[in-house]
This record gives C-alpha cells, sequence and structure tokens, in this order.
C-alpha cells in the first residue's frame, strides 16, 4: 500500500526527470558522466547496429539496463513519437523543482532573482536563455508548460547541455505561477522597450520576477498586468530591441551590478 508520504517522496522525484528523445541525444547523455540516468526505454522494432548499438554499449558500461517497449508505448514515453527514433532516457537534474515547492520552502535570505519565460516559442532561444541565466545571478526559471517550446534536442543542443543543471521550476502556466510569486513577495518587472526605467538602475528590494517576453509580441497582456514596473535596455544608433536570449543574459548578470 503506498502512502501519502511515498506518494509524494515519488512525485518529487520525477518532478526531477527530464525525459530526453533521439538517438544522439540519448548517446551523449549516456557518454555524460556528470548525468544521472534513471531509465533507457529502446522500441522493440528497432534495428540493431549503428547508433543503436553504441547507445546500449555506453549503458551496459554504466550499469543502465534497457527497458524494450512496443512502438505505441514508447512514443507515449517520449511524446514526440515522429522525432523519438525508438529512444528515450529519463535523466534525473536535481535542480528541476515545481514552482509551488519552491515557493513552499523560500528563502529568506539571499534576496531570490527569478526570470520567468512568457511565450518562448524558439527552441534554440529557449536553450540559450537557460544557459545564460544558468551562469549567471538567476536563482529559478519559471517555465510554463503552456506557451513555450518543449524541452525537446533542440533546446538541449542550444544550452549546450546546462538544462540538465538549470534551475528549472515548472508550472502549468504563467499568469496563475506570477500571482504565487506575488502572494510569495516577489515584485514582478516586465521587460518592455517602452519602459521608463532601466534595467541596469533597478535596485529590487526584495525576491524578484523579471519577465521575459515572446520573440515578437513581447510580454502578454495577461502577464503584464500582474507587473509591478516595467523595465527597458538603453539602446543606441536606432536599434529598437535585442534577441530575447540576448536580454536574458543581460538580466543574468545585471545582478552583478547591484550587489
Amino acid at each position: 500500500m503506498t502512502t501519502g508520504s511515498d506518494y509524494a517522496a515519488r512525485k518529487a522525484f520525477f518532478d526531477r526527470v527530464l525525459t530526453v528523445y533521439g538517438r544522439k541525444p540519448v548517446l551523449e547523455a549516456l557518454l555524460d558522466p556528470a548525468l544521472s540516468i534513471h531509465a533507457l526505454h529502446i522500441a522493440d522494432s528497432n534495428r540493431d547496429g549503428g547508433v543503436l548499438a553504441e547507445i546500449l554499449r555506453a549503458a551496459q558500461r554504466r550499469g543502465v539496463e534497457p527497458r524494450y517497449h512496443a512502438r505505441a508505448e514508447l512514443a507515449r514515453i517520449s511524446r514526440n513519437g515522429r522525432q523519438d527514433q525508438g529512444v528515450a532516457a529519463d535523466i534525473l537534474c536535481p535542480a528541476f523543482q515545481r514552482l509551488e515547492d519552491y515557493l513552499g520552502n523560500l528563502p529568506a535570505a539571499p534576496t531570490q532573482r527569478l526570470l520567468a519565460l512568457d511565450g518562448i516559442t524558439n527552441p534554440q532561444n529557449l536553450g540559450m536563455i537557460i544557459r545564460s541565466a544558468a551562469a549567471g545571478q538567476i536563482d529559478g526559471i519559471v517555465l510554463a508548460k503552456r506557451g513555450n517550446a518543449a524541452l525537446g534536442p533542440l533546446v538541449i543542443k542550444a544550452s549546450a547541455g546546462t538544462v540538465y543543471r538549470a534551475p528549472l521550476l515548472a508550472c502549468e502556466e504563467l499568469p496563475g505561477a506570477l500571482g504565487a510569486c506575488k502572494s510569495a513577495g516577489f515584485s514582478i518587472c516586465s521587460l518592455r522597450a517602452d519602459a521608463a526605467e532601466s534595467l541596469f538602475g533597478h535596485r529590487p528590494g526584495g525576491h524578484c520576477v523579471y519577465v521575459l517576453g515572446n520573440e515578437t509580441e513581447g510580454v502578454s497582456a495577461a502577464t503584464d498586468a500582474l507587473a509591478d514596473l516595467a523595465l527597458a535596455i538603453p539602446m543606441r544608433n536606432g536599434v529598437e530591441s535585442l534577441n530575447v536570449a540576448v536580454t536574458a543574459s543581460l538580466i543574468a548578470f545585471a545582478g552583478s551590478l547591484a550587489s
């Protein structure tokens, strides 16, 4: 019989698991000794040899026993039957957690800086944003399941593998997540080109969430309505906007100016 505490522990574990699909991404994960491979899934219809043989050899060296599935079942595991190439792996990402769990254990100090993503649909942009946030002074990346690109091979490649170590805070949709952050004492700052205050002059008085909007439309109206403040990046020579991944880099490292 499963107890409530057993269920909670199991749920917390799987909140930290990222399922990667495709032969090359799975092989790269198996060859990375820093990654913890929870399970390797193989479609039983796969032909032997080639990259699949390399995957199985790498799994054997690491002591990972492959689990074989019918093709349809493997597609349900990968959630991308068209592109999974009959292979998927569950990778344990220690820094992943649900936003609600993070807020439930929110430290009073140091001051937390979060980056929230509002409709980042380009996988390369999402990967580069994750890489910059993981490298800079960002304590968590609020990533809603709705509206953003999925964490697939293109995101992993663009992040240079940092997605596995990044502090991702998962939620269902962003407006509700930002409302929860506000209730926990965070101020919400949206990045907008027409804002009067500069990102580089902003000194938050406490925990803060910086919201990055969609590549073409910016921050959505529903999200912007929750913002306490709008911030801009000063630009010269008639330049009106920056790539969203570049903006994320500036946010990630602007924290050092306030330190």
